[in-house]
């Protein structure tokens, strides 16, 4: 009776793989390669849904997502973290999704709390997990996921309108700089909306407003580190078109080699981005991200400079002062 109720969940839940091809999305397709990159990614993050929502279970899900490839699994758990909140927030049963964090989860934590984003926008409002529970210098990747998922699935109105959805931020009480970690996900998802074309990329970054780019870079280094589809002269392309925020694009470069340093799952193509995008290989990127990340020992700075933000600026910093470009203030 179990699997057959978990069976349901997992029908009920997980969208058909169809939502995650370009065709569907309506995303630019450069060809069979970036295609399957990205609709790959697509297809990993739904098994990682479909297993956590049919378990219910950390520990069973983990026992099936280790098997999936490398390039890959870190989409995996992503999607098992926003099953899990998914299954919190709809039952009278919850903490499954802290158990996750705690144990199979917390080598993914990055990508975990990206897919609690997910769930977020999933829900209705008043069943949205809160982020007061979580790390004090990671939760705003919560946001990150709920903007990604909004480019992704509403790209007419968060990409082309470049319009803001300001839900998360109210009903959390993250405030403003919500709605910045917000375009950090949008960022990333203008990769999957560009079909990984890095000048395309770039194209629909410099569409929005002036002063949301430095985040919408971060997240597109981001994007392109961790799952790749771009090559050395696309990437160098890419970095020459970000301009003065090239440094953020290294910032989020070097966040996603620390996402895959942390998960142990190091590709060719994450060491090709971060010697284009940061001048360091994987290892070097990742440990400069860990030495910068601030201890977090006291509340937040201030509202709109919280200790996430202060460890991007001090990593793109460091970027802009090891190439001598002097202060980005």
């Amino acid at each position: 009776m179990a699997s057959l109720t978990g069976a349901l969940r997992r029908r009920v839940l997980t969208p058909d793989p169809s939502e995650t091809t370009l065709e569907t999305r309506g995303f630019h397709d450069k060809g069979p390669a970036g295609r399957s990159v990205l609709e790959t990614v697509g297809a990993s993050f739904l098994a990682g849904l479909g297993d956590a929502v049919e378990t219910a279970s950390p520990e069973r899900t983990d026992a099936r997502l280790t098997a999936l490839g490398t390039r890959y699994r870190g989409f995996a758990y992503e999607g098992a973290a926003m099953g899990f909140a998914l299954l919190d927030a709809l039952s009278f049963r919850g903490g499954r999704t802290r158990r996750f964090l705690d144990g199979p989860g917390a080598s993914h934590v990055y990508m975990a709390y990206v897919g609690i984003g997910w769930a977020m926008a999933r829900l209705p409002g008043p069943l949205w997990p809160g982020t007061g529970d979580l790390d004090p210098v990671l939760r705003w990747l919560v946001h990150d996921g709920y903007g990604f998922h909004q480019a992704y699935f509403h790209t007419e109105a968060h990409v082309h309108r470049r319009e803001r959805d300001e839900r998360a931020a109210r009903r959390t009480g993250d405030g403003p700089y919500a709605l910045r970690a917000a375009d950090q996900g949008i960022g990333r998802a203008l990769w999957f909306v560009a079909g990984t074309d890095a000048e395309r990329a770039a194209e629909l970054v410099e569409g929005f407003p002036a002063e949301r780019r430095q985040d919408l870079f971060a997240g597109l280094g981001l994007a392109a580190t961790y799952a790749g589809g771009a090559d050395e002269e696309e990437l160098t392309a890419l970095r020459e078109r970000a301009g003065e925020h090239r440094w953020f694009l290294a910032q989020g470069s070097a966040f996603a080699a620390e996402a895959r340093v942390r998960a142990g799952l190091v590709v060719p193509h994450t060491e090709t981005a971060t010697r284009v995008l940061c001048s360091l290989g994987a290892e070097e990127a990742a440990r400069l991200s860990r030495d910068h990340r601030p201890d977090a020992s006291g509340p937040d700075p201030a509202p709109d400079r919280p200790w996430y933000e202060v460890w991007r600026v001090a990593l793109a910093e460091e970027f802009a002062h090891t190439a001598g470009a002097g202060d980005l203030s």
